[in-house]
């Protein structure tokens, strides 16, 4: 299966309800008014994409059609399919131009974190990368055991401690491993604490120092992991982690599993932060780039 179908398939769910939901509206209304907008925004705000989000992006509709001089129904998907191409702009990879590059990875238990590092992992790996894996998330002992999994699948180096070691050491060791093997790409776990912010930030600050540190003139990247089935929850998580450190993308997982796929616009519209990939099933080639453009065909079906 290709790149674009497995995004294509993997919302689905998304597909169905924001597709079918706004297809209703649109044969349901002969003309664009007033009601039409409020049915539209309420279908908006039921996928998950926010009251702020749906309010602009209805604003943005009524600009497009006030340029276009358009009063067909049937012309508003395509319209609407344009607007969240421009709301989520060009795509963005990850910055991997220096040798060791560094990749932190947090986001709270449960979202998927260890299993989306393990497919960045293989991708990487994929692509001619040397990886070596950080275990820095050393309260769960779950966690380290998971992580070991993952790059035995992925075939690649992990560093690991005993339980309650303090993080950042274990970050120090796995940097000196990746120069001592000449690796390409470091890429560390972290513990989710968010419930303890103070805790969380100390933790993200004593690492990144360690990291400024060690690896002064590298590509630095911090990805935050969210599980898009909480829907506007993701939003709040990102808003609590992005309070305490500088994320420079997002790894949306379980896509395929829910249809509030259209919370990657609430991110993009309340945080500016790109999405660089999106998890689309359990396998461990399931973890996808992410395409503006793929997203929107995949959520709003253009006749």
């Amino acid at each position: 299966m290709g790149l674009f179908s497995k995004i294509k398939q993997g919302l689905t769910k998304t597909k169905e309800n924001l597709t079918n939901s706004i297809t209703t509206v649109i044969n349901s209304f002969t003309k664009i008014d007033e009601d039409f907008f409020e049915e539209l925004e309420e279908i908006l705000v039921m996928a998950d994409i926010g009251m702020e989000t749906s309010n602009y992006i209805c604003e943005q509709l009524r600009s497009k059609i006030k340029q276009t001089g358009t009063t067909e129904t049937t012309e508003i998907k395509k319209l609407l399919n344009e607007i969240i191409v421009e709301m989520l702009g060009d795509s963005q990879r990850l910055n991997l131009s220096t040798t060791p590059s560094m990749v932190l990875v947090i986001g709270v238990n449960g979202v998927g974190k260890t299993t989306s590092i393990g497919k960045l992992s293989m991708l990487l790996k994929s692509q001619g990368k040397k990886v070596v894996l950080g275990a820095a998330d050393t309260f769960r002992a779950a966690a380290i055991e998971q992580l070991g999994e993952w790059a035995n699948r992925a075939q690649v180096d992990m560093v690991k401690s005993v339980d309650g070691t303090d993080p950042a050491s274990v970050v120090f060791d796995t940097i000196s491993s990746a120069k001592a093997k000449k690796a390409d790409v470091i890429i560390c776990d972290t513990a989710g604490r968010l419930h303890n912010k103070k805790n969380l930030m100390d933790e993200l600050a004593k690492i990144n120092r360690v990291i400024n540190r060690e690896l002064p003139d590298s590509s630095m990247e911090t990805l935050l992991v969210l599980d898009a089935s909480t829907g506007q929850n993701a939003v709040n998580q990102a808003k609590e982690f992005n309070s305490v450190t500088d994320i420079t993308g997002i790894i949306l997982t379980k896509l395929d599993g829910t249809a509030k796929g259209g919370i990657i616009l609430s991110i993009q519209k309340q945080l500016g932060i790109p999405v660089k990939f999106v998890g689309v099933g359990e396998g461990i080639d399931d973890l996808m780039p992410f395409d503006a453009k793929e997203f929107a065909d995949g959520i709003i079906e253009v006749d």
